[in-house]
């Protein structure tokens, strides 16, 4: 019955600022409601879309998180395009430095995370090839791919 998540939304003390945001992000304004305090982006073709919406002021915001699917080539470049826009990484990618994307070995998928102005969590994530692997710790993508080289080297040996 479900094939994907639509549309998500987010709240915002600023929309005019929130919007400049996500338009540094690549996104389109698709629509605006000035007087609902709201706007829309599509994402892709129109696939996904993204909803922001001005809380009045002194009202506190929920904090949500919510991923972006990129390349992965796209990805390895992340940290820097982001940074090249004035755009805050998160400081701990689960213990990690934010210098390279972190893998999630279980499912597998590398990913990068930053905030936007209010403090929303925000991801963009590459699915990885490959069967996952049960491992407790976070790997840098790095390491995930030296993993992975070593894995591929040990089964060519004994076959």
């Amino acid at each position: 019955m479900i094939q994907s998540i639509y549309e998500t939304h987010l709240q915002v003390k600023d929309l005019d600022q929130s919007i400049a945001f996500f338009e540094k992000l690549g996104l389109q304004l698709a629509h605006r409601i000035r007087e609902r305090k709201c706007a829309f982006f599509f994402i892709g073709n129109k696939e996904q879309m993204l909803g922001l919406w001005e809380v009045p002021a002194g009202q506190e915001i929920t904090k949500r998180h919510f991923a972006f699917g990129v390349q992965l080539a796209k990805l390895k470049t992340s940290i820097e395009w982001l940074d090249n826009r004035d755009i805050k990484l998160a400081e701990d990618f689960f213990g990690r430095e934010p210098i390279e994307p972190i893998v999630f070995t279980w499912m597998p998928a590398a990913s990068v995370y930053f905030y936007d102005p209010d403090g929303n969590s925000l991801e963009f994530i590459s699915l990885l090839e490959g069967d996952p692997l049960d491992l407790s710790d976070m790997l840098y993508l790095s390491e995930w791919d030296e993993l992975k080289k070593k894995e591929q080297t040990k089964e060519h040996i004994n076959k």
